[in-house]
């Protein structure tokens, strides 16, 4: 395969001198506090259509000829790579169709007819949109637009590798999402090719890591993914091209949990103001696990923002039970009046926020003279939370924490 060469990359960029804006880089004094060293924030989110995408999918699309443009484009996506070829396709004059799970989220779906894509949904899985596309393609003759595994695609996402070096040009690791690998493959080409000892690391939800077996198998192989937050980088199998770069450029590839993604995304809106979706904030939950890895300066890619308002509430709230400032409690108690009172009256003094409480007094697991409180409660962190419990105890009551 033809290696992604820096003069390939700088004609990438000539390419999207009009279409992309060069994102912020911005310093993170939560994280650099956490590590010990400065860590910089790669702003990617607050790219045209909310992601990186946009870069790779402008450049294959420019390099089509002016025939194969007439015969309109073709990809299968849940999200991200969906609006950056709808608005590639768009600027470009190119029809585009774009093939999306039935259960796509709304916004996501909204915003790539808004893009002027044609949008179908061939089933409930992404697999179902890639089996769609690849039939539309052979019977229509439009050009497959793939979200990673091309050499242009790779060129177009190493265009934030320079910028990256301009932006720092004292940077010793990168570290950023990755999913089929197309972004960390072309990031790692550009920084290479000017700064070999600048560390390239790259983080995988640990239900959806198909690098490590497939480092270890010599060859990309595929895994059952398993469902994750990140569904961004959900991907079962390396592309080939990226693959082969992953061997000669990146470092490293690490896991994370479903629990460091949710307090990677809450550290990102808390902290840094960003609105992070969970796919790119897997590099900043890379640091929170595995700061050892890192040499400061550090960068840091959050690869994209599109997520979802109802998915964002449910992530937010599971970062905060993971950091300990949410709970949720069954509380035991005589069914009698003022009980309830009574027991609000102990959060109240404890310093807790009740969110929700749901009053229960008839059900078969009860006693005839018990009630049961289901609690969302707010808490100022893991001590306060375990001093809550502990007081709630002591005071006679029986806790079941859900």
């Amino acid at each position: 395969m033809a290696p992604v060469t820096l003069d390939d990359v700088r004609a990438a960029r000539d390419l999207l001198a009009d279409v992309i804006v060069p994102t912020p880089l911005i310093r993170s004094r939560a994280l650099s506090e956490a590590i010990g060293g400065p860590v910089l924030l790669k702003c990617e989110n607050v790219q045209r259509t909310g992601s990186f995408k946009i870069r790779g999918a402008f450049v294959r699309i420019a390099g089509l000829s002016d025939a194969e443009r007439a015969r309109g484009v073709v990809a299968a996506s849940a999200g991200n790579h969906a609006q950056g070829v709808a608005l590639a396709a768009s600027i470009l004059g190119c029809k585009a169709t774009v093939f999306m799970p039935a259960g796509a989220p709304l916004p996501k779906v909204a915003a790539t007819r808004g893009y002027g894509a044609e949008v179908v949904f061939p089933g409930p899985t992404v697999d179902d949109c890639l089996v769609a596309a690849d039939v539309y393609a052979k019977e229509r003759g439009a050009i497959p637009i793939h979200p990673f595994d091309h050499h242009d695609v790779v060129a177009g996402q190493a265009t934030i590798g320079l910028e990256i070096l301009e932006q720092c040009p004292d940077v010793r690791t990168v570290v950023g999402p990755v999913g089929g690998g197309g972004l960390m493959a072309g990031v790692a080409a550009a920084i290479k090719s000017v700064e070999k000892d600048v560390k390239i690391v790259g983080a995988q939800a640990k239900r959806a890591a198909a690098f490590p077996p497939s480092l270890a198998a010599g060859r990309p192989t595929r895994i059952e993914t398993q469902a994750t937050m990140a569904d961004g980088i959900a991907v079962g199998r390396p592309g080939d091209l990226t693959y082969e770069l992953f061997t000669e450029l990146v470092d490293a590839v690490v896991t994370v949990s479903e629990e460091s993604i949710s307090q990677a995304l809450l550290l990102c809106l808390e902290r840094a103001k960003q609105v992070v979706e969970p796919a790119g904030a897997a590099g900043v939950a890379a640091l929170l696990e595995h700061s050892y890895a890192v040499r400061t300066p550090v960068v840091v890619l959050l690869s994209g923002g599109n997520i979802d308002p109802l998915l964002l509430s449910k992530v937010l709230r599971h970062g905060l039970a993971g950091a300990g400032r949410y709970l949720v409690v069954r509380c035991r108690l005589k069914d009698r009046p003022g009980a309830l009172v009574t027991l609000l009256g102990e959060l109240a003094e404890l310093g807790v926020n009740v969110l929700d409480v749901m009053h229960e007094r008839m059900a078969a697991r009860l006693h005839v003279e018990e009630a049961e409180v289901l609690m969302h409660l707010e808490t100022r962190g893991a001590d306060h939370s375990e001093d809550v419990i502990g007081r709630l105890r002591e005071k006679g009551y029986t806790l079941t924490l859900s």
